[in-house]
């Protein structure tokens, strides 16, 4: 898959949730992690037991303002708003940074101007932040992966990658 992500959270308050999330983009290939205005950079995550931070940076940003992406990262924001695209309808950007917002909260207005883009998870309400960043992450790497498309029918065959999928195809001799 080419092209990078990172996944933070704004003003999180639950360490657990800031593990998982962590475990998470760990286990999806993230390139780094972030948060914004919560916890302190070195506290103890128990539940990030792939100790993500030894594996990719980590970025502990107090304010909006200290926020510095790379250069060309787009900024998506993951939010219950009647705006937002469905997930499902969003094409990921090949270098961005999603954010999510508080366990009991919403992102900040600051950090809704700075997104490019903002993203909902078609749900009756909000799930907890960690499974949302969970569902972005996959669905990237569902849509940006060279993966078959799913079958028309139950238990069918997969249909093959499409061929202009990023300008060649994924046929092996």
């Amino acid at each position: 898959m080419r092209g990078y992500f990172g996944i933070g959270v704004e003003r999180l308050s639950k360490p657990t949730n800031a593990g998982n999330l962590f475990r998470s983009a760990h286990a999806f290939g993230a390139s780094f992690v972030f948060t914004v205005n919560t916890l302190p950079a070195k506290q103890r995550l128990y539940s990030d037991t792939s100790n993500s931070f030894e594996n990719m940076p980590y970025y502990a940003w107090e304010t909006l303002d200290d926020m510095a992406l790379p250069k060309g990262c787009s900024l998506v924001g993951v939010e219950l708003l009647e705006d937002a695209v469905d997930l499902p309808e969003f094409h990921h950007p090949r270098a961005c940074a999603y954010i999510l917002g508080p366990e009991r909260g919403s992102l900040s207005e600051g950090v809704l101007e700075k997104c490019q883009h903002t993203i909902k998870i078609p749900a009756k309400f909000c799930v907890n932040v960690a499974i949302a960043g969970a569902i972005v992450m996959y669905d990237r790497l569902r849509m940006l992966g060279s993966y078959a498309a799913r079958p028309l029918i139950e238990g069918g065959t997969p249909i093959a990658p499409d061929s202009h999928q990023f300008g060649r195809s994924r046929e092996r001799s």
